[in-house]
């Protein structure tokens, strides 16, 4: 895969683009995936056809390209090669109000480690082999050939960014790019005494869940959230939609009727974190489902 390069500028021959426009076509020339990045160094919001994931996400959340509906959508999934895509009026708009370029690791077949603060940059020059290395504001992104799942807080002051992410495009870098490191793969295998998935307690309204569960039968429940596990491991596309949509389904069965324990959210949420999805993720499609179903 073609390392991001350096931009070419012929005098005179320039057109009237925005700045991080111009940057991202350079880079999407060269296979890299991108999108427009605001304030704050995040991504712009989803479009109202697409808020809330109404449209059921991208079909295929696993890989970079443009979103079905006109607009910058869905984040990372929004990162495109497509120069006509990302110079039509809806990204021209978003690339006006940009302040920088992001790009999509996994769809240019890279891995990003992101060093966030000085001792994690220490930690890696100790541990990790060299290769292209890129100046942040607080650290280094040190960049490698090949792509893995993505995973934040691999060890204080250390993020994976590479499929299912986004990192900042802060230019070329220096040193030469070497081959992904089993070193960086085991980073984000997490130990069983190491996983610790984030769910909100699930506390019902008062009036809700008092006197007999007719769910609360072990077969009944168990086998309810084994269904629900099994749906988000098997998802292949719209990762997203599926965690919201399942949640949606065990909370509208079992969400009022008080039987639904912490374990079994935990269970739900470790399901989702497999997949890709961040614990504020999961939060936020918990908090999600429970709202629409008013509990």
């Amino acid at each position: 895969m073609t390392q991001p390069t350096t931009i070419r500028r012929v005098p005179g021959s320039r057109p009237r683009l925005p700045e991080p426009l111009w940057t991202a076509l350079t880079l999407a020339a060269t296979g890299v995936p991108v999108l427009p990045l605001r304030a704050g160094k995040v991504p712009f919001g989803n479009c109202h056809r697409c808020a809330d994931n109404a449209c059921g996400g991208r079909p295929n959340m696993k890989s970079a390209g443009p979103c079905r509906c006109p607009g910058v959508c869905h984040a990372w999934a929004a990162a495109t090669t497509d120069p006509a895509v990302l110079a039509s009026p809806p990204w021209t708009a978003a690339w006006r109000r940009a302040v920088s370029v992001g790009y999509h690791p996994g769809g240019a077949g890279l891995t990003v480690v992101d060093l966030d603060d000085a001792a994690a940059v220490a930690w890696a020059r100790a541990t990790l082999p060299a290769t292209r290395v890129v100046e942040t504001t607080r650290g280094e992104h040190w960049i490698y050939r090949g792509a893995m799942g993505s995973s934040n807080a691999v060890r204080p002051g250390v993020d994976i960014k590479s499929t299912m992410a986004y990192a900042r495009y802060l230019g070329p870098g220096t040193g030469t790019m070497t081959a992904l490191p089993d070193a960086v793969r085991a980073l984000a295998v997490k130990k069983p005494s190491t996983v610790r998935p984030a769910p909100q307690a699930v506390a019902m309204p008062a009036g809700v869940g008092d006197g007999e569960c007719p769910h609360r039968t072990p077969a009944y429940l168990d086998r309810g959230i084994a269904m629900a596990e099994q749906r988000i491991t098997e998802a292949r596309a719209a990762v997203h939609a599926t965690v919201y949509r399942t949640f949606l389904a065990v909370l509208s069965t079992h969400g009022r009727c008080g039987c639904l324990t912490d374990a079994h959210v935990a269970r739900l949420f470790t399901a989702a974190q497999a997949k890709g999805e961040t614990p504020r993720h999961c939060t936020d499609a918990w908090t999600n489902a429970r709202t629409r179903l008013g509990l």
